[in-house]
């Protein structure tokens, strides 16, 4: 097995554009093991509607990253207590779905560390006590693959919460409902002597365990040069940094929304299609003049994103059509 240093990069942008380009570029000769660390961020699946994923005010409000990643299943929290794991390598035709095969170095390497009750249930989950600590997904592409997991060593668990917390806004969707289970973290049932471990700590720790060595020295290395850091940025600017890709390929989605203002009663219905308004309806009991069309022909068109809907709404004179409605009140209804 080859190891792949990844000690300070913390942007979920770059660290995908990591693995993506040790998938698509690097030999793979034997196993390649890479491990990251995300600054906060959520990482949606592949098949996911990222705005039905998210509680998308908090996102915003915390500069929360929200990335889309190759891989299928749900949406999971990144932190900087949070340790994730990628093992890139062949397809071979009967590891892709194996997740007991693929998870037990990492089950192996808790073992060993002294927590003997980390196991596989499920599909692809891994548990302490019932509760989980890791969701593992994998994505293979041209004979090749990889299987990566997260392991919350000493994650913000309300972070997880807050940022995951979908609005109860109707929002019908034709994309996959992310499973939430409980969650723990694999710091509170390490041994005594452990317990002021750092994630740093806890990424080497787990790497001598899987290689079986008492040294850093002594693990096979492949470091990251000039050229390796050029077509992963290029990758990042691509795809991971790129709004159509975290949010545009989210599958279609209607949204109803209905709010109750001084002026009156506004409801808004609107279908989004490769995360821009493709259909628009606003209803109410308001006092306006003008064509109501008016407003929704302006909404069609617009990316489904805080700011393009902000400069959308500066385009309509809500005072004409609504009466006396701020910017503000309407972009609380529409997102």
């Amino acid at each position: 097995m080859l190891y792949v240093p990844n000690d300070k990069e913390r942007d979920p942008r770059v660290n995908l554009a990591i693995e993506t380009y040790l998938l698509q570029n690097m030999p793979l000769d034997e196993p390649i093991l890479l491990f990251y660390i995300n600054e906060p961020s959520i990482i949606i699946g592949r098949n996911q509607n990222t705005i039905e994923e998210i509680n998308k005010e908090y996102v915003d409000e915390k500069g929360i990253h929200v990335v889309r990643r190759l891989s299928g299943g749900g949406a999971v929290y990144h932190d900087l207590g949070n340790l994730n794991f990628s093992f890139i390598m062949p397809d071979d035709g009967n590891s892709f779905r194996d997740f007991k095969k693929l998870t037990e170095p990492i089950v192996e390497a808790l073992h060993k560390l002294g927590i003997e009750g980390a196991q596989l249930k499920g599909r692809n989950d891994l548990v302490i006590d019932d509760k989980k600590f890791s969701g593992n997904a994998m994505y293979s592409t041209n004979g090749r693959m990889f299987a990566h997991g997260t392991l919350m060593f000493d994650s913000d668990i309300d972070e997880v919460v807050n940022a995951l917390k979908v609005k109860k806004d109707k929002i019908e969707s034709k994309g996959i409902k992310s499973i939430r289970s409980r969650v723990t973290n694999i710091k509170d049932y390490l041994p005594t002597d452990k317990q002021d471990m750092t994630t740093e700590e806890f990424r080497q720790a787990i790497l001598l365990q899987i290689f079986g060595v008492d040294s850093v020295d002594q693990v096979k290395t492949h470091e990251l040069n000039e050229a390796d850091w050029k077509a992963i940025n290029q990758i990042s600017d691509e795809y991971y940094k790129n709004w159509d890709w975290n949010y545009g390929r989210s599958p279609e989605f209607n949204l109803e929304r209905q709010k109750r203002f001084p002026i009156g009663s506004i409801e808004v219905r609107l279908d989004v299609a490769n995360g821009e308004i493709e259909k628009a309806k606003v209803f109410g009991d308001f006092f306006g003049l003008g064509e109501i069309k008016d407003v929704e022909n302006q909404l069609i068109g617009t990316r489904y994103e805080k700011k393009a809907l902000e400069e959308s709404i500066d385009q309509i004179d809500l005072t004409h059509y609504f009466g006396n409605i701020t910017k503000e009140d309407f972009l609380s209804l529409i997102y």
